[in-house]
Order: structure tokens, then C-alpha cells, then sequence
């Protein structure tokens, strides 16, 4: 199976809006009230034995088992036949939410998420629809389920031949956009490691620095609208909360984060292409993005956008056949990747690496986006030959070559 989401925008009609708006709120009272549940089991069997908090008492009974979502589904179900609310959404839509839910509990516990919170007003911004009918897209409309027809913008034709297995609703401040997942009953196969390898360094002075001397300025986008954000977000601490005005500059702010991360995301597209012609090969660090996002410089990576751009990396490579593979991030700036010497520490303050063994010279960040093709290189099963203008090249292991 192949799977492909398409993004479009959505054209409804104000009674459309109204009832978006209204399953909203619905979905965000059913995630609460199932959260609520969870939450207070999960209290109840905290509590001590001998004594009764002070706050707040949980007293449920001692055999009721753990809810979950086959056993919250069930409750749906029953109180959808007394609930008005209830009844005008599709069901099977407030069971995605359910398993919204349920996928948030998972990823606590296996990934070290944070515990689920409650969802205020506003804050739940998607619904989806697990199951559609034939042919739900079709004359520049999409067929909803209880909904009805709703007009989109189609930028891009959906290649024939696959089943549009689920659609999500998305309120953004420029609008409602529409996500359907499409699948083809197809094996794609991963592209192998061939051709021109290519390493890659990421930085704040550089965003990337490639091991063929392509060095990337990296742009700034938070940074630089930091000032106009600091100055929206002023109008909106004047302004009476829950008024007009209030809306509108909280809107005008959500407007601006918005055009940030778009731009952000338009950069990473961009650059991803540009990295993938006349590549063969591409290896990344695998870094500790999470450990980058909570240090002293946190906020200028989360601006760079590190993640994002090896996802959309790693996405464009597999559209444009291109092996895409990450390696050990240790040490990268402390090897030479001329003879492989340990150089130790450098300060941050040093651009160039000059090794003392060999006397090789050139950018920092360069020699170690090398290394990191060196190590993918050696990864995938190739040595390294580097030629004249210092493309590196996999060769496999059973051929000649000349290292470096």
C-alpha cells in the first residue's frame, strides 16, 4: 500500500461555516468529557489507601476497569441516542476523536509526551471522517458525510487509480482546507544507494552546509518578526477579552505566525530540491532535536526548523529517487575528513578547520557536512572517492577506488 496526502482549500457557504463551527465545539466537548473519564481513574488509583486528599476525592469503584477507546466508543453510542448534539454530528467522526485521544495516552506513555490536556474553546481545530462515499471528489466539490457537497479549490489533479480513505477538516486563520489521504494498491520501491553522495551540516550560522562547498545562509523568520508579533500582541492585552476587537488583533497575530511558518516551509521545499539535483546520495545527522530545542540557543533552532526540513528532506528524496539516509551526529566538527584525525574541540567562534596533521583547510561546517558523507558512505556498504571539484562518490566495497 502507498499512501499520499492532498491538501486543498475549502469554498464553503456560510450555513457550511456554521456547522463546521458547531462540530467544533462538539468535538472538543467529547474530548474533554472522554479525558475527564481517563483522568479521573486514573486519580482514583493514586489516591492513598489510609487517607483522603484534601482537594478532591475520586471514589470509583475498585473492579471498574481502565477506560479506553473501544469502551468510551460504546458510551458514544449511547449517548448519542439522547444527546441532540450528539445526534447532528457523524459518528464516526466524534470516534476519531476518541481516537485522538487514545493516540495522545499512547504517546505519553512510549514516547514520553507530556499528559493530555484539556481542550479550551477555540483550541480544537480539525475533525475527520474515516469512511467516505463513491467517488466523494468530483466537479470541483468534495461530498462530506452529513454535510453534503462543499466547494474546494483543486489545485493539482489526483492521480487515477486511487481510494480516498480519509478526509480531515482543518480551521486555519486563512481559511478551511481540507486533507484526504489517498491510497494505491501499490508496492513503491525505496530508492537505493547510487551515484553522487552528498553530507549535510546543519547550523545557525549556516542552515546547511553541504559536502560539495554549498553553503546556505539560514533565513531568520521569527526573529525578524519578532517586532511586529511583540507590537500585535500589545493590541491584543488593551482590548477586553471576548470582545470584537479582542478577535480581530487576536486574529491579526495568528495571521502573522502563520505567514512565518509558511514562509519557513516554503524555504525547506525549495532547498530540499535544490540539495536532490545531481544526487544521488544524501546523509543527514541524526540529531537530538529536542535536546537543541530546550539549550541556550533553543529558539533560533526551533525558527530553523531542523525537523521539518529533514522530513521534507527525506519526502523529496523518496520523490525524486534519491537515497536518503541519517548517521551518528557525534564528533563531526572534530575530524578531519581529509585523513580521519581527531582535531578535538573547537569553539564555536571557529569558522575554519585547519588540520594539524595533513594541513587541510576549509570551512568548519563543511568539513564536517564530509564527514557525515564519509560515514554515510561507509554505512551503506561504499568507500569514498572524491574527485577533482569534491563531489563524493559511492563505489561498493568489491570495486577499486582511492580513499581519502
Amino acid at each position: 500500500m502507498f499512501n499520499l496526502t492532498y491538501e486543498f482549500k475549502l469554498k464553503p457557504t456560510q450555513n457550511q461555516i456554521a456547522t463546521f463551527e458547531e462540530w467544533l465545539e462538539t468535538h472538543r466537548r467529547v474530548y474533554n468529557h472522554a479525558l475527564v473519564e481517563r483522568k479521573d481513574w486514573y486519580k482514583s488509583r493514586s489516591c492513598q489507601v489510609n487517607a483522603c486528599s484534601l482537594h478532591s476525592c475520586y471514589i470509583i469503584p475498585a473492579d471498574a476497569p481502565r477506560p479506553t477507546f473501544a469502551s468510551q466508543c460504546k458510551s458514544l453510542t449511547v449517548a448519542r441516542k439522547e444527546n441532540e448534539y450528539l445526534k447532528r454530528v457523524n459518528a464516526q467522526s466524534l470516534q476519531q476523536t476518541l481516537r485522538r485521544l487514545e493516540k495522545a495516552f499512547v504517546n505519553m506513555w512510549e514516547q514520553n509526551h507530556g499528559f493530555p490536556r484539556f481542550k479550551k474553546a477555540g483550541r480544537m481545530r480539525s475533525f475527520s471522517f474515516s469512511q467516505l462515499g463513491q467517488n466523494p471528489l468530483s466537479n470541483g466539490f468534495i461530498k462530506l458525510p452529513v454535510i453534503g457537497a462543499v466547494k474546494l479549490r483543486q489545485s493539482r489533479d489526483i492521480p487515477d487509480g486511487g481510494t480516498i480513505k480519509q478526509a480531515r477538516v482543518v480551521k486555519r486563520v486563512s481559511g478551511w482546507y481540507v486533507m484526504l489521504t489517498v491510497q494505491w494498491n501499490v508496492s513503491v520501491k525505496q530508492p537505493a544507494p547510487r551515484g553522487e553522495a552528498i553530507g549535510i551540516d546543519v547550523g545557525l550560522t549556516s542552515f546547511i552546509a553541504t559536502s560539495n562547498g554549498l553553503l546556505v545562509k539560514r533565513p531568520r523568520f521569527f526573529v525578524d518578526a519578532e517586532r511586529k508579533l511583540k507590537l500585535l500582541q500589545q493590541r491584543v492585552s488593551r482590548k477586553r477579552i471576548g470582545s470584537n476587537n479582542w478577535h480581530k488583533a487576536q486574529k491579526k497575530v495568528a495571521k502573522l505566525h502563520e505567514y512565518v511558518a509558511l514562509s519557513r516551509k516554503d524555504f525547506h521545499r525549495k532547498l530540499s530540491h535544490q540539495v536532490c539535483n545531481n544526487a544521488g546520495m544524501v546523509f543527514v545527522e541524526d540529531l537530538n532535536l529536542v535536546g537543541l530545542s530546550r539549550g541556550m540557543l533553543g529558539k533560533h533552532c526551533l525558527d530553523a526548523g531542523f525537523g521539518q526540513f529533514f522530513n521534507i528532506l527525506e519526502q523529496t528524496c523518496f520523490k525524486r529517487d534519491v537515497y536518503f539516509q541519517k548517521v551518528d551526529s557525534r564528533k563531526t566538527s572534530q575530524i578531519c575528513p581529509n585523513c580521519g584525525t581527531q582535531t578535538g574541540k573547537k569553539e564555536l567562534s571557529e569558522r575554519t578547520h585547519i588540520c594539524s596533521n595533513c594541513g587541510y583547510t576549509t570551512d568548519r561546517d563543511i568539513a564536517a557536512a564530509q564527514v557525515v558523507a564519509i560515514r554515510g558512505l561507509a554505512a551503506v556498504g561504499h568507500t569514498v572517492k572524491m574527485l577533482a571539484e569534491g563531489k563524493f562518490i559511492g563505489i561498493p566495497l568489491k570495486q577499486e577506488s582511492s580513499y581519502l
